[in-house]
């Protein structure tokens, strides 16, 4: 066990002792709503060490939807190349079903559970969306159809589809996100509820090792010891990156900014520890907000 999480001022503190990077982007480059300030300063600074680097996130999204996402709230396309998503892992797994043992026998009846500005998923896949449980082979979970509805807004239709024994396919492992401040419920929760009834999932994001493995092939990158992961939640990001013997920085501005935000050093660092001992994982070090 570690005996100390580090904080430090910023990644030119370590970007010299690693070959690429893997940079969460919820929490991290935005809170959904707009760019957090120094996020795009903070890109500038990895992009001129001549290193590459993925945004990887666990959005339920194609990887260009959320560059172009970025692009409109002000960060610079050079600095957004290189994308990654939960919902390009989840495009590609539909698209190669047939390879899947949790499809053996299911049919292309599929309900969707998310909201239509991730339909973009669904294009040239040759399914057929229905609208009820009683109608569908299988589920597709983007998360809720509606900021600020719970999980139990979903029970009867997630107990349903247990109950039918329909499996799940969830594009966003995240139980929860920070959206303009705001709380809200991802995929993650229900497929967990999902599973608590019954039900079979099939995750795909962090902190599960495939999206690790596409967004390093990449990049061209086969060591994953020379990879720094950062990202802002303890359960996905540095649980993930050490799951695939990546180091990791932890930001502390996004999901645990209430608990872990502020304080004088000594203490900070304390919180963080004492955290990250809960969760069994423990990243290299420590930063207040994604900064160089």
């Amino acid at each position: 066990m570690a005996s100390r999480v580090p904080l430090i001022s910023g990644l030119s503190e370590l970007a010299d002792l690693y070959d690429a990077f893997l940079i969460d982007v919820w929490g991290v480059i935005h809170d959904g709503v707009a760019l957090y300030p120094g996020a795009a300063e903070t890109l500038a600074g990895l992009a001129a060490t001549g290193k590459p680097y993925v945004l990887l996130s666990n959005a339920p999204r194609r990887a260009a939807a959320l560059r172009e996402a970025m692009v409109r709230m002000g960060l610079e396309r050079a600095l957004c190349r290189t994308v990654m998503s939960s919902g390009e892992a989840t495009r590609i797994a539909l698209a190669e079903r047939g390879a899947d043992p949790l499809f053996d026998g299911v049919g292309d009846r599929c309900l969707h559970i998310g909201p239509a500005r991730d339909d973009n998923l669904f294009d040239g896949l040759g399914l057929v969306k229905v609208a009820e449980v009683a109608e569908a082979d299988f589920i597709v979970n983007t998360g809720p159809w509606e900021d600020g509805e719970t999980v139990a807004d979903y029970e009867d239709r997630l107990a349903a589809g247990a109950a039918r024994d329909l499996p799940m396919v969830c594009a966003n492992p995240d139980l929860e996100v920070i959206r303009g401040g705001r709380r809200i419920i991802c995929a993650g929760a229900l497929a967990q509820r999902f599973e608590a009834l019954g039900g079979r999932v099939r995750y795909y994001g962090k902190p599960h090792r495939p999206i690790y493995d596409a967004s390093l092939r990449l990049i061209g990158v086969a060591d994953p010891d020379r990879v720094l992961a950062v990202g802002d939640s303890l359960r996905t990001d540095i649980a993930g990156a050490a799951g695939c013997g990546m180091d990791s920085v932890l930001v502390l501005g996004g999901l645990h900014a209430e608990e872990l935000a502020g304080g004088d050093t000594a203490s900070l660092e304390a919180r963080v520890h004492a955290r990250c001992a809960e969760r069994g994982c423990f990243p290299r070090a420590a930063v207040a907000a994604f900064a160089w």
